[in-house]
């Protein structure tokens, strides 16, 4: 999408630091972080929402949740815990039309109950 701000990091066009970058995802530091650790994982291609996914996008769900694994390791916050969050729509709070992970972590988190 040529308006996607995860689409222009990605391809360069913007400027962010990628954490980490396999064939499927890139990470970078949320921007307005709401907790001492908060990353997002960012499918390479274009994909809005969850419903959209398909069988054909098994490799790159599987490389999301490798990614966390790998960040967390790296940041150092999976003894102390962390949460992984994925918002689908306006409502839900989804800012970027993109599909994407948050990872929170550092500090203890409210429970969501």
């Amino acid at each position: 999408m040529e308006d996607c701000i995860f689409c222009k990091i990605s391809s360069g066009q913007i400027s962010s630091e990628i954490l980490y970058r396999d064939d499927h995802v890139f990470v970078i530091r949320d921007i307005a972080p709401k907790a001492p650790t908060h990353l997002l994982v960012i499918p390479l291609s274009h994909v809005t929402r969850v419903a959209d996914l398909e069988t054909d996008d098994s490799p790159m769900i599987a490389a999301m949740f490798e990614a966390v694994t790998a960040m967390v390791l790296r940041e150092d916050v999976g003894n102390t815990g962390y949460r992984l969050i994925i918002n689908q729509g306006v409502d839900a709070g989804q800012v970027v039309d993109h599909l994407h992970m948050h990872i929170l972590a550092g500090k203890k988190l409210p429970e969501m109950g």
